[in-house]
């Protein structure tokens, strides 16, 4: 039951932040938002450069290390550091913070819980998922007035 949990409320966070981007997106574009192009670039640029770090630091995952089977569905060996899934939360709630603040606060509040979740879930350390939103929000930041 707890696993179950954990699992149908990963998907449903991750799911719904992918689901809300790009239907923000698209209302964007609908409505002549010229920020709309900052709110591509931000997530999509800093995205790429993190898959890259990522790759190159190849940190071990908790159940590699331990050799017990996480509670997540997961079985990709190595790639922890940082956690991509808090990671694209962070980076997208803090683009779209510039354009509605309740729905960038509601996503990362939700960004939050997704830490807390792939943590308790065996598939990352805190540390893994901490970089992921910190340089999620930077990258968010830097994104959207650069």
């Amino acid at each position: 039951m707890y696993a179950k949990v954990i699992n149908q409320l990963n998907r449903f966070i991750t799911r719904s932040v992918y689901a809300i981007y790009p239907l923000v997106l698209i209302l964007m574009v609908y409505w002549g938002d010229p920020r709309v192009w900052r709110v591509i670039l931000a997530p999509s640029l800093s995205f790429v450069l993190v898959s890259v770090f990522r790759n190159l630091i190849n940190a071990p995952r908790p159940y590699e290390v331990s050799g017990t089977t996480p509670i997540i569905d997961k079985d990709t060996q190595g790639k922890s550091f940082p956690s991509r899934h808090v990671f694209s939360v962070f980076v997208i709630a803090t683009t779209l913070y510039y354009v509605s603040v309740p729905l960038g606060l509601i996503l990362m509040a939700m960004g939050c819980v997704l830490a807390v979740l792939r943590v308790i879930g065996g598939v990352h350390y805190p540390r893994d998922v901490i970089a992921g939103a910190v340089i999620g929000i930077i990258s968010g930041i830097l994104g959207f007035y650069f």
